[in-house]
């Protein structure tokens, strides 16, 4: 008995060694809030003492003085990306329809997300988003974009992005590192207020250096747009005004060769196989993030085990140590 505690106890402790303060916090102004209360639900509930993942009632979220904003302080690990959706009430129908500009919006899954960068000793703020919107009040969200593709290379520090709205050009190692979805695409989402703004600058940053925009799309070399409402920015390619050509090439050489499902339709089983050499990570989840099945692996070959699910669309994915990811389509039809 002795032993399986301190077993959990040093669990904690190196959670807490590697964890970062995050505050979560809605804006619930336009909404008439619950007899049930307001809670946060996501794929960290588990992993926080709220589990298990997605249940919209265990994650309590409360009201900052008699304002309409509610929040909750968490420890997760950092350097990892989590998805999330707030919730007025307890029930999974009271969640919140998350905006297509917010979304993760890969693979049909329409959670909220941010990625988690830093162990520095203060707290990263994520709201108070508006309850079904995209920013809070006063602000309108950017989300940033930048291909790598035909980059000489990715710094081990990140792609980051620069803007006049919240940081100088100067400070870039306090900026927050991108996230890829997928291959050689980066992206991030930052709340602009339009208060005496007109036009918007920024430039992408590969580690401490950043990129040389050419004059056809730069103002004073740096990019600009001029917001005017919640806006996710066309990817461009790093130090160009365009895509990338290379682009469609590595997707497709990605897409072709990382790993197949057979049968598909399956039914009871279905098999998984890749040409990768070393260990990767398999999951299954569901079209609305929830994570079912979760495998670490080294072999060429898996026999996943679907006799237990529903029939419906599900999705397979497949992350290396090296940042490659993809994900493939699934129909099980027991």
């Amino acid at each position: 008995m002795k032993r399986g505690f301190y077993f959990i106890l040093v669990l904690f402790c190196i959670h807490q060694l590697n964890a970062k303060t995050v505050r979560f916090a809605v804006d619930m102004v336009t909404h008439t809030i619950s007899p049930n209360g307001i809670h946060l639900t996501g794929d960290f509930q588990a992993m926080v003492g709220f589990g298990p993942d997605w249940d919209p009632g265990t994650l309590s979220m409360t009201q900052v003085g008699s304002s309409t904003v509610y929040q909750v302080f968490l420890n997760l690990p950092a350097f990892k990306k989590y998805e999330y959706r707030f919730v007025n009430g307890d029930q999974t129908y009271e969640v919140e329809f998350v905006p297509e500009e917010s979304r993760v919006g890969y693979d049909f899954v329409d959670n909220r997300w941010l990625y988690v960068d830093s162990l520095a000793n203060d707290t990263t703020n994520v709201g108070a988003i508006l309850f079904g919107g995209n920013a809070p009040a006063g602000k309108i969200l950017v989300r940033y974009k930048v291909d790598m593709s035909d980059a000489s290379g990715i710094s081990s520090n990140g792609i980051r992005v620069s803007s006049i709205c919240q940081y100088s050009l100067s400070t870039l190692s306090t900026l927050t590192r991108m996230y890829s979805f997928v291959p050689y695409v980066f992206e991030i989402i930052n709340y602009v207020s339009l208060t005496g703004l007109n036009t918007h600058e920024y430039l992408f940053n590969n580690g401490s250096t950043a990129e040389t925009v050419p004059a056809a799309c730069a103002v004073s070399g740096k990019r600009n747009f001029t917001p005017t409402k919640d806006t996710a920015i066309k990817v461009v390619c790093f130090s160009s005004c365009n895509n990338c050509l290379s682009t469609s090439l590595k997707e497709n050489v990605v897409s072709s060769s990382l790993f197949s499902v057979f049968p598909n339709p399956a039914s009871g089983s279905v098999k998984i196989t890749t040409d990768l050499n070393g260990e990767y990570t398999l999951q299954l989840v569901d079209l609305f993030g929830h994570l079912l099945k979760e495998e670490t692996l080294n072999t060429k070959e898996v026999n996943l085990n679907v006799e237990q699910l529903h029939s419906g669309l599900y999705l397979v994915k497949l992350h290396t140590g090296s940042g490659v990811e993809q994900s493939s389509k699934l129909i099980i039809s027991n």
